[in-house]
């Protein structure tokens, strides 16, 4: 059952003003004093105040939405993700309210603001990362939270997806069991996962007694930032012998890199991706990657979600699905 939302009237008791005054300073601040402004803003901010978009009548009942936060939509796996959820919500009767925030969580806590103002039945979110404003907006509308792609960390509600560290921690040991001793990192927008990934690289690397080495980009993911890196690589740490990418889309590009340089794959250097997107799957040889189950997490996702919108038992806090480790023709 959602919670009741504060109202414009809540706002108003708390600052001596009229209903109406409130209403006028969130749409137009000018048109008000600042100081009541300030007032205002910051009564709007204690309560956790989310706009209503919907009409009144809607939103004394359920608007038979779902709101989906992703940090892409044209990253192919959470393209994959989202045609997992649609496969649950459009059966049952749901549309999806689809957002993007890339990866930042200052435009996360706008678009779930705006989300939130269509009066959604639910939120899945992409990230474990939340403002503390975002927070305090989830904990006002009182809707069922679904996080995906990670059961590392402990959930706001509930998660689906699987463990990042534990991942790249079984990749690199394979990578190490193969014989590799001088295993590069290459490290792509630096989102959660991305850094998780890390972790679990690191501890596979200090458990073998061996040392790690990283090197970030900021930049987008993508095939030509997989070859600028292992260029870096080449002229930086030309002992490298091994090189472990956060995405396929990276490991890739770093494999087109060493076939312009002569560099023989597997031979002379190893390259694991993750995710195992087609075109990894589906070149000679075939990348050797961590493949996660993106399309059954939406799916998963939408399940549990659905099940506590309708008021069923809620299932498991965490729920692991999983991935399968790929070794392919490229270690």
């Amino acid at each position: 059952m959602k919670k009741k939302r504060p109202t414009l009237q809540d706002i108003a008791d708390k600052v001596g003003a009229t209903k109406m005054t409130v209403s006028r300073c969130l749409r137009a601040p000018d048109t008000v004093s600042e100081s009541l402004r300030e007032r205002i803003f910051k009564a709007a901010e204690q309560v956790g105040y989310i706009p209503n978009r919907a009409p009144d009548l809607l939103s004394r009942a359920t608007s038979h939405s779902i709101g989906v936060l992703v940090p892409s939509l044209t990253n192919q796996v959470f393209a994959d993700v989202i045609v997992g959820i649609e496969a649950f919500t459009e059966p049952a009767g749901y549309y999806l309210m689809l957002s993007h925030y890339g990866y930042s969580p200052t435009l996360e806590e706008r678009s779930l603001a705006s989300l939130l103002s269509y009066n959604v039945d639910g939120v899945i979110l992409s990230d474990h990362d939340h403002t503390p404003r975002s927070l305090r907006m989830l904990e006002t509308a009182g809707i069922p939270v679904v996080e995906i792609m990670d059961t590392h960390r402990q959930p706001l509600q509930q998660s689906v997806g699987y463990d990042n560290v534990k991942a790249a921690f079984d990749m690199v040991s394979a990578m190490i069991r193969r014989g590799r001793r001088q295993v590069v990192y290459l490290a792509v927008r630096l989102d959660e996962r991305t850094q998780q990934r890390e972790q679990g690289y690191r501890q596979a690397m200090e458990a073998h007694g061996l040392i790690p080495t990283t090197l970030h980009s900021t930049q987008r993911s993508s095939y030509s930032v997989g070859a600028a890196l292992l260029e870096q690589v080449v002229i930086n740490h030309p002992d490298t012998d091994g090189i472990f990418c956060t995405n396929d889309d990276v490991a890739v590009g770093a494999y087109f890199e060493c076939q312009r340089r002569g560099i023989d794959v597997p031979g002379q250097m190893a390259i694991a991706g993750f995710h195992g997107h087609d075109i990894g799957q589906a070149m000679t040889p075939r990348l050797a990657s961590v493949i996660t189950p993106r399309q059954a997490i939406g799916e998963a996702a939408a399940k549990v979600l659905l099940a506590r919108i309708q008021g069923e038992p809620s299932a498991a806090d965490i729920i692991d699905m999983g991935y399968t480790i790929e070794t392919g023709g490229t270690l």
